[in-house]
């Protein structure tokens, strides 16, 4: 069942997968660098944190996560086997469950002004989540 092919295996699906990766893993690093010295591993205060709207957060709230999962969905796409929908599937959740806790961080950390820019701005799609 993991390895069942959701379609035939070609070069199509593949560098139509590597293109979705390096697209998802480039925003990912745009995000990161645009961050600059507000990035942690953890969600922690730092010394004159601020909260970032522009660049890659402007698009998005999360727009690592967004990057990180956009890579997974291009594998997904490229081996074209239901064990790699299932990855994107289970990083999705581990995501999902992260960002709902970084965003109750953000709102007690930055209230009304974090509100209204999560209200403008879509979590990890634009138009859509």
């Amino acid at each position: 069942m993991l390895y069942l092919q959701l379609w035939p295996v070609g070069l199509w699906p593949f560098w139509l997968g590597a293109a979705v990766t390096i697209a998802g893993i480039l925003f990912a690093v745009w995000a990161r660098e645009h961050l600059g010295s507000n990035w942690s591993r953890s969600v922690t205060i730092k010394q004159g944190h601020e909260l970032i709207t522009t660049g890659p957060y402007a698009v998005v709230r999360h727009p690592i996560y967004t990057g990180i999962l956009t890579g997974f969905l291009g594998m997904a796409i490229a081996i074209s086997q239901v064990r790699g929908f299932i990855a994107f599937v289970l990083i999705f959740l581990a995501l999902w469950i992260k960002l709902r806790m970084e965003e109750q961080w953000m709102r007690s950390q930055f209230g009304e002004t974090y509100a209204t820019y999560a209200r403008q701005t879509a979590a990890l799609m634009p138009y859509l989540l």
